[in-house]
């Protein structure tokens, strides 16, 4: 009698195409089969109680894998309870965020967590439980499900290298279970503790010293790398691996498009190193795209790295052997700043350079601001070159950024000073850190002009770049720093509270009035985010170079794409300069349609332009109000 052949299930059919090395993996690092075949079947459980809805949206998803390279991406950054208080008023908000041109929302960590021993959100107490203040996990998928019908895609932190101190595992470790205290590191004196501290730099050296925690109930030692009420996961336990994958799972399956795992270089300790970045740490993060793969096909990775490219591009993978799809551009975000406080480019294009070096498969996220501080972890060796050294020009960032420096009109804050090392970050908005906030304090008109000119360079240098640029909320509104964190008891020591206010919907709803400096960074950015979305030349998949100028204030990008060239002039400088380019092509600009000079391109302090040629026939220019001073210094020609 002929055996009837069972068909195979999409699931099957997408777990066969990496078991092996799943396995393979799987066994490198637990050597238990028992253990592997609950995860596997745990992914099993999770495919088969994914929703019609999901599987219909993995199907759209697959059918197009490169989604998330195309030229209409735009992400935002945004705090629930900052935007709207709570989840189900992000979504009563989406007309907003769809007007913004925004079709991936990252919103920050929103699950349960102790008030007052959060950092943020960061210290977990259920993975699977919203914070009530902001919702239930139904509105998240509710949330979900409304943004996909836009066409937006939703991202959220998972908080992977330590959980809460009052999370059950950590509650039932207080307790003497020795089952979950495996899924800690303790240990019963300081002698292994203090061995760890020889080779293991501190996160936070001023408010959290050292990575290791006296914990009275247990009379035992925690290693804790963050903060002491954050107690970090032994991923050698692979019940640790398998119960923090069925959490990201669960995520997923309550919409969650992207997943951002939060400190992920940390999460393998080894006794001798610096436990950052070690070969442990890929094998678990290819075994997790592995089961997002097989689970929810679509489902993206985003590493959180803020490290050099050096450090940061393995986590990419190999094209074969994927790990995360998308990683920070932070080096160049801080080099950014590091410029807008020199005037000098030098750096900025080295760093830009690097980046256009790298295969087109790898997709950064490009941002200005976000929700931490600004790191200077800079090229400073390359910097060394012209006698830069790196206390000293940490600590002239920070001053100038600070509108410590003469002629800086910049408002920021520093973040975790440590004198003794010179080694602080900064804090604030963009607007802020333009001096947005010190022309308006000063009611000096010209001043506004000036720094509202700089934001939108740097929003257009943002928009130039190779990836996914980020918007952080409020940034398109030229929201200001709040300095009412000051007030606040719980929030008094963390200074990035600065940059963390609740978004004003007063401002917001002048962003139509052209004479108001909202109506004014509002439609401006706007208007660059649409040519952004019509032109191919902005597609993910273009050539990116860095384009000589012969003149140390102005970067210049070039861009090439199905028969379209672009090339980007920003000028770092607050007074007149020229780029001189010599290209072979006519160009026009695309902010205003008008032809511009091939050999020479003169720009105003802190402008910029966007210079275009098409090998194809002429097409419809969309026009962007002009820079007011471009019409200035007409109007005087012309005089």
């Amino acid at each position: 009698m002929a055996v009837k052949k069972v068909k195979e299930s999409e699931f099957d059919h997408r777990l066969r195409e990496n078991y092996d090395e799943l396995k393979w993996l799987y066994g490198e690092l637990f050597h238990d089969e028992h253990a592997f075949d609950y995860f596997v079947g745990m992914l099993r459980e999770f495919s088969d109680s994914r929703s019609r809805d999901l599987k219909a949206w993995d199907q759209k998803r697959s059918e197009d894998s490169g989604w998330y390279k195309r030229k209409n991406m735009l992400g935002m950054l945004m705090y629930t309870n900052c935007f709207a208080g709570t989840i189900k008023g992000v979504r009563k908000h989406l007309d907003y965020v769809e007007e913004c041109g925004v079709n991936y929302l990252h919103l920050m960590p929103l699950l349960e967590s102790p008030e007052g021993r959060s950092d943020g959100g960061y210290a977990v107490s259920d993975f699977r439980k919203v914070d009530p203040k902001l919702g239930t996990m139904k509105d998240l998928a509710d949330l979900s499900k409304a943004c996909h019908s836009r066409g937006i895609s939703l991202c959220l932190d998972f908080v992977m290298n330590h959980t809460s101190e009052d999370h059950e595992w950590a509650r039932k470790a207080k307790e003497g279970n020795k089952e979950y205290q495996d899924r800690y590191f303790f240990f019963d004196d300081w002698n292994i503790p203090n061995e760890f501290e020889k080779t293991v730099p501190q996160v936070f050296p001023t408010t959290a010293p050292g990575n290791f925690t006296y914990n009275p109930e247990t009379h035992k030692i925690v290693m804790t790398t963050f903060y002491p009420y954050q107690w970090d996961l032994n991923y050698r336990n692979p019940t640790v691996f398998n119960d923090m994958t069925a959490n990201m799972l669960f995520l997923v399956n309550n919409g969650v498009d992207i997943i951002r795992l939060d400190a992920v270089p940390y999460i393998w300790k080894t006794l001798g190193t610096n436990c950052r970045n070690l070969p442990e740490v890929h094998k678990l993060v290819r075994m997790m795209h592995i089961a997002a793969e097989a689970v929810a096909p679509g489902t993206l990775l985003l590493g959180e790295v803020v490290m050099e490219p050096s450090k940061v591009v393995p986590y990419f993978g190999t094209v074969e052997k994927p790990e995360c799809q998308m990683l920070y551009n932070v080096t160049t975000m801080a080099s950014t700043w590091h410029t807008v406080a020199t005037g000098n480019v030098d750096l900025l294009r080295h760093q830009m350079e690097t980046v256009s070096a790298l295969p087109r498969e790898y997709t950064f996220l490009n941002y200005l601001r976000c929700h931490d501080d600004i790191g200077w972890g800079l090229d400073y060796a390359f910097l060394a070159k012209d006698g830069i050294q790196e206390v000293p020009h940490k600590k002239y960032l920070n001053d100038f950024l600070r509108g410590r420096v003469w002629g800086s009109d910049c408002r920021g804050e520093l973040y975790n000073d440590d004198p003794r090392l010179g080694d602080a970050r900064l804090c604030g908005t963009t607007a802020s850190l333009c001096g947005v906030e010190a022309a308006v304090y000063e009611k000096n008109e010209w001043k506004l002009e000036a720094s509202i000119s700089l934001d939108l360079t740097l929003h257009a240098f943002l928009l130039v770049q190779s990836g996914i640029p980020v918007l952080y909320s409020g940034d398109e509104i030229g929201q200001l720093n709040d300095y009412s964190y000051h007030e606040n008891p719980l929030k008094a020591e963390d200074s990035r509270y600065l940059h963390r206010g609740d978004f004003d919907w007063k401002l917001a709803a002048m962003r139509s009035d052209p004479n108001t400096r909202q109506g004014q960074m509002f439609s401006r950015l706007k208007q660059l985010i649409d040519i952004r979305r019509k032109y191919d030349v902005f597609d993910g998949n273009a050539d990116v170079w860095v384009k000589e100028t012969w003149n140390e204030h102005i970067l210049g990008i070039g861009r090439y794409y199905s028969g379209q060239k672009l090339i980007g002039l920003f000028n770092f400088s607050e007074i007149e300069q020229t780029a001189w380019i010599h290209e072979d092509e006519d160009y026009i600009d695309l902010l205003t349609g008008n032809p511009v000079n091939r050999d020479h391109v003169t720009l105003p302090g802190h402008g910029f332009v966007w210079m275009y040629h098409s090998y194809e026939p002429k097409r419809e220019i969309l026009k962007v109000k002009p820079d007011p001073r471009r019409k200035r210094k007409k109007a005087d020609e012309e005089k």
